[in-house]
């Protein structure tokens, strides 16, 4: 997994993480800034020329660090994010809880 570098693009309302190779498409997992608390996972892409080297985990990974790290929780509609997320306990501190009402 170490042959790949995660950079963050952000503006105020969106941002991905993406990682390039020069001959490659990108891999890329984007997101929507709800609030200064919440971002939403909504979606998480990996060309075929990624395949089998864990980039989507690693996306996936480094949402959920980076939203430990700015105090967020995230709602993953990603349906890949979401199982990510669902295998892995240790990530369940950022999902942003289910209310009833």
């Amino acid at each position: 997994m170490s042959d790949f570098t995660i950079t963050e693009e952000r503006s105020p309302t969106k941002g991905r993480y993406v990682v390039k190779s020069a001959g490659k498409p990108d891999a890329e997992l984007t997101y929507s800034i709800a609030n200064d608390h919440m971002i939403i996972i909504d979606h998480t892409g990996v060309p075929d020329d990624w395949r089998g080297m864990g980039v989507g985990k690693a996306l996936v990974q480094r949402a959920v660090e980076d939203a430990r790290a700015r105090g967020v929780q995230i709602i993953p509609l990603c349906p890949f994010a979401k199982a990510q997320i669902n295998k892995t306990p240790d990530w369940h501190d950022v999902l942003e809880p289910v209310r009833n009402t």
